[in-house]
């Protein structure tokens, strides 16, 4: 039991504070977001909106979710987070188990293990990669964001350090059972890790579902832009994307501007990632400190 002294009492006083008011600087950016997104456009262009919609108005999400551009973005980046994010957790698994183990169960492990440390710490730099993409011929396909990334280093890494600390004597048990080594690792070791997997999924998620700059560099052609790649031509030139519209681009100025448009756009990217953290933020605290680096 902590001793509840009036230094503690006071600590914990100024410690709830500051987080409430943290946690409201956090939240006032996309409130406004989102108050912006169901306004008006004459409110919007009269600077009236802060935290509430005025004039509360759907138009800028019919705009949005009507626009096949956009439609077309969050698929690719749907697809993406899908292929990427397995392919990701397949090779991460694979590579972290057996860099786990001693030098008396993998000979040149230390060797293995610089192999992946130094591209941590050396990039082969933009133009070099990019003329390896071309190489390959990957230029407009969706192989261009999902393979340069295959294996994320940092996030094998801390699933390298929480199969470390997993018993020895739990796989020992198993293999004299008569489990191989796949089995130990797909049936033993993996059900016991999830609060790893779970950490380092959801740094995949969010670093696929985030990317854009790949999409720019990779894509030629706008239609095979991933959305963060869509969202960021849009928020540069946001008269684009109302006249991408069609039909009659006054009357759709007049239901919608840049500013309302840009921010439906914004807060329906945004949408996927708040629905998935709360399912894995129970395990992110426990995957993260326990896959930290031991002395």
């Amino acid at each position: 039991m902590i001793r509840e002294t009036m230094a503690r009492k006071v600590f914990l006083i100024f410690n709830y504070i500051f987080l409430s008011l943290a946690g409201i600087i956090c939240l006032a950016p996309f409130i406004n977001l989102l108050a912006v997104s169901l306004s008006s456009s004459a409110a919007v262009s009269a600077g009236s909106v802060s935290f509430w919609p005025v004039d509360f108005s759907v138009e800028s999400y019919k705009f949005v979710l009507g626009s096949d551009q956009f439609l077309t973005s969050l698929w690719i980046t749907v697809k993406r987070v899908v292929i990427g994010v397995s392919l990701n957790m397949f090779l991460m698994i694979i590579t972290a188990y057996p860099l786990s183990k001693d030098r008396t169960k993998l000979t040149g492990r230390s060797i293995y293990a610089w192999y992946f440390v130094i591209t941590m710490l050396i990039g082969g730099g933009l133009i070099p990669t990019y003329l390896v993409i071309v190489k390959l011929g990957l230029i407009n396909s969706i192989w261009s964001l999902i393979l340069p990334g295959a294996v994320p280093v940092f996030n094998m890494v801390i699933l390298l350090n929480f199969f470390r600390g997993i018993p020895k004597e739990l796989e020992e048990a198993a293999v004299v059972d008569g489990s191989g080594t796949w089995r130990v690792l797909w049936n033993i070791v993996l059900p016991i890790s999830m609060p790893a997997l779970a950490t380092v999924c959801l740094f995949c998620i969010v670093g696929h579902w985030n990317s854009w700059f790949d999409g720019l560099i990779y894509m030629n052609n706008p239609d095979n832009y991933p959305l963060q790649s869509y969202l960021q031509t849009m928020i540069l030139n946001p008269e684009q994307m109302l006249k991408a519209a069609g039909g009659d681009y006054t009357k759709v100025l007049a239901m919608v501007n840049a500013r309302t448009g840009r921010a439906a756009q914004l807060f329906l990217g945004a949408i996927p990632i708040l629905l998935v953290y709360p399912y894995l933020q129970k395990y992110f605290t426990t995957g993260l400190v326990m896959g930290s680096v031991k002395g």
